[in-house]
C-alpha cells in the first residue's frame, strides 16, 4: 500500500516545473550569472545597433540587409525568451516555473527558431540571386519579393507553433516535475504528460519535417550552385569578392544548423544527454551573440555605417 501511495503521489497533477538548468555546479551560479548577463546585454546590444544602422543608413537599405535587420529583430526576442528566466534562475536559486509560463517559452522558443530556420533560407536564395543571377538580380529580387519571403518566415513560424501549443495545451503534467535542462523545450516536457502523447508526438514529426529539412535543403542547394559559381570566376580577386558577400552567412548558418542537428537528431546516449544542454547554448545563447559580430567584423559597408555613427 505505502509503494502503490508512493506511486499514486509521484502520479499527481502538477502546475509547475523545476527547471534545473546548471544547478548541478553551485559553486559556478555567480559566475556563471556574470557571464549570461555579459553575453545577454552584448548581444542585445549588438542586435540593436544593426537594426538601428540598417534602419538609419541610405547605403543599407537593400533586400541583404533588410533579412539582416529582420535576422537580428529575431535574434533580440529570440535571446530574451530564454536568458532573462535563466540569469533569475542563477541569481536567486528559485528554479520553478509554472506549466502556463513553461508553455509561454515553449512557444516563443519554438516561433522563433522556426522563422530563423525560414529567414535563413530567405537569405541564401538572396544570396544565390545576387552570386549566380547577377544581371538579373535586382528585377527578381524586387521590394515585393523581399516583404514576402519575410512575411513568410514569420508567418510560417508563427502557424507552426499555434498548432502546435494547441495540441501541447490538452495535455496534462504528473510528476516529477524537475526538467533537466535550462529552458522549457518540447521533449523534456513531453515526458512529464500523463495523456496519450501519440497524436501530438505525430503532429511535431509532421511539421519539425517541414520547418526544418525543407529550410535547410534550400540552404544548402543554394550554397552549393553559390560554390559552383564561385568555383567558376577566373580570376583569384573575383573568387574572393564574390565568397566574402555570403561568408558571414554561411558562417552563422553552420553554427545554427550545426548545433541544432547536435541536440535534435543524434542518438540520445547518457554522454549526449548531459551534452544536450551545452549544445543547446550554442544555438539559443552564442548564435545570437555571433551573428551581430560576424555580420559587422567582415562587412565593409557595415562597418562603414558604424564609424559614420561613432563620428
Amino acid at each position: 500500500q505505502l509503494i502503490e501511495k508512493a506511486e499514486e503521489d509521484n502520479r499527481m497533477v502538477v502546475t509547475e516545473f523545476i527547471l534545473l538548468g546548471f544547478g548541478d555546479l553551485p559553486e559556478l551560479q555567480i559566475l556563471l550569472f556574470l557571464v549570461f548577463l555579459v553575453i545577454y546585454i552584448v548581444t542585445m546590444s549588438g542586435n540593436i545597433l544593426i537594426i538601428a544602422l540598417v534602419v538609419a543608413d541610405q547605403h543599407l537599405h537593400s533586400p541583404m540587409y533588410f533579412f539582416l535587420g529582420n535576422l537580428s529583430c529575431l535574434e533580440t526576442c529570440y535571446t530574451s525568451a530564454i536568458l532573462p528566466r535563466m540569469l533569475a534562475s542563477l541569481l536567486t536559486g528559485d528554479r520553478t516555473i509554472s506549466v502556463s509560463g513553461c508553455f509561454a517559452q515553449l512557444y516563443c522558443f519554438g516561433f522563433l527558431a522556426a522563422t530563423e530556420c525560414y529567414l535563413l533560407a530567405a537569405m541564401s536564395y538572396d544570396r544565390y540571386l545576387a552570386i549566380c543571377k547577377p544581371l538579373h538580380y535586382a528585377s527578381l529580387m524586387n521590394s515585393r519579393l523581399c516583404l514576402q519571403l519575410v512575411g513568410g518566415s514569420w508567418i510560417s513560424g508563427f502557424l507552426t507553433c499555434v498548432i502546435m501549443m494547441c495540441f501541447m495545451s490538452q495535455l496534462t503534467f504528473c510528476g516529477p516535475s524537475e526538467i533537466d535542462h535550462f529552458f522549457c523545450d518540447f521533449s523534456p516536457m513531453l515526458k512529464f504528460s500523463c495523456s496519450d502523447t501519440s497524436t501530438i508526438t505525430l503532429v511535431a514529426f509532421i511539421l519539425t519535417s517541414l520547418d526544418s529539412p525543407c529550410p535547410f535543403l534550400l540552404t544548402v542547394t543554394s550554397y552549393v550552385c553559390i560554390i559552383a559559381t564561385i568555383l567558376r570566376i577566373p580570376s583569384t580577386t573575383g573568387r574572393q569578392k564574390a565568397f566574402s558577400t555570403c561568408s558571414s552567412h554561411l558562417i552563422v548558418v553552420t553554427v545554427f544548423y550545426g548545433s541544432l542537428m547536435t541536440v535534435y537528431l543524434l542518438p540520445k546516449t547518457n554522454t549526449q544527454i548531459a551534452l544536450n544542454k551545452v549544445f543547446s547554448v550554442f544555438y539559443t545563447v552564442l548564435t545570437p551573440l555571433v551573428n551581430p559580430l560576424i555580420y559587422s567584423l567582415r562587412n565593409k559597408e557595415v562597418k562603414e555605417a558604424l564609424r559614420k555613427v561613432i563620428s
